[in-house]
């Protein structure tokens, strides 16, 4: 692998300054460990501020001593779990910089070994490891409690993470089917324009509960389940009058429920049932003036047996980096709005 040129002149070397060379041993992985034309290692100099220089299965790592031991321990980390057979994304080489900042320069912390205690969800597909701190707590969460209430920005996998844990309750035969929903709120478009009956007018509102069960489950099983209703995709309005008993249950983008249909919703929680309930509780489509359900909710139950409620922030979010930024900067508007009207 070539080595990736860097723009040195941007680099301004801290006064305890220090040089570091890793060999990884597999030349296969350490190209896929460095990433497409570099990526990794250039997510890992703007984040940890270092600058990393590869040729072939070399790289060598020039910054703050700190920096530098970090940046050793992400990429050592990182290797150890391409050694091991796991694929290897953005979101995880992500994840595996939040932990070594979270330490910030304890030299005694080792990523590998933060993310070893990580809980993990065993599919047929894939394995699926939690890769922040929030996420392994929202994970045994999930695991520990009947009904979960997961809240926070998009981008930090709360449906993703609750269609995987659905979906090994469904593989283990723990449950019978699978029930996914979502209100049908128009996020400034209207429903009534869109072409065909109720159901494809709301399938573009649960495309992202779609592609979390294509992307965890092989597709033919998937079209199986569907057509035999084992896996139910349905606006929450079709959940009025039922009792789901055997089921998984997951409602998504939670935000968007009246008070009403949010306790509607949850007394439908029938026996031997699990229900995770997720959203965003900064992006309320609601009319002005009412009261989101999900809000509503995690404040009535808040400390009641066997509900558990993770609540995530921008620095959980591991879709593209400015992703978290854009949150944050949004929160920060917010956070002066509320601080004017006090």
């Amino acid at each position: 692998m070539a080595a990736r040129e860097t723009d040195q002149s941007v680099f301004v070397a801290p006064q305890n300054a220090t040089q570091i060379s890793l060999s990884f041993d597999d030349n296969r992985l350490a190209s896929i460990l460095f990433g497409q034309y570099g990526q990794n290692l250039a997510l890992i100099e703007r984040r940890l501020g270092v600058v990393a220089n590869s040729r072939g299965n070399t790289v060598t790592i020039e910054g703050g001593r700190d920096a530098c031991d970090q940046a050793r321990r992400v990429l050592e980390s990182l290797y150890d779990r391409l050694k091991r057979g796991d694929e290897l994304v953005q979101g995880d080489v992500d994840g595996t910089i939040r932990l070594a900042l979270s330490q910030g320069s304890l030299f005694d912390f080792d990523p590998a070994a933060a993310r070893e205690n990580f809980e993990e969800i065993n599919l047929r597909k894939r394995r699926v490891r939690a890769r922040t701190a929030a996420q392994d707590a929202y994970v045994r969460a999930l695991k520990r409690h009947a009904l979960v209430f997961a809240t926070g920005p998009a981008g930090t996998g709360k449906t993703w993470l609750a269609v995987a844990h659905a979906v090994q309750l469904f593989e283990r035969k723990e449950v019978d089917r699978i029930v996914l929903s979502r209100p049908a709120v128009e996020a400034g478009e209207r429903l009534g324009f869109l072409p065909g009956d109720m159901r494809e007018k709301v399938d573009p509102y649960l495309r992202p509960i779609y592609d979390a069960l294509y992307d965890l489950m092989d597709a033919r099983i998937v079209e199986r389940a569907l057509q035999t209703t084992e896996i139910e995709i349905a606006p929450l309005a079709f959940m009025r009058g039922r009792t789901l008993s055997n089921a998984a249950i997951i409602l998504d983008e939670a935000q968007n429920t009246t008070a009403m249909q949010m306790k509607m919703l949850l007394t439908r929680l029938g026996e031997n049932s699990r229900m995770v309930v997720t959203g965003d509780p900064s992006q309320v489509d609601l009319p002005s003036g009412q009261t989101s359900g999900l809000a509503d909710a995690v404040r009535l139950l808040d400390g009641v047996e066997g509900i558990g409620h993770v609540s995530f922030s921008a620095a959980d979010v591991i879709r593209h980096e400015l992703v978290a930024r854009i949150v944050a900067a949004y929160d920060r508007e917010a956070t002066k709005r509320r601080e004017r009207r006090e």
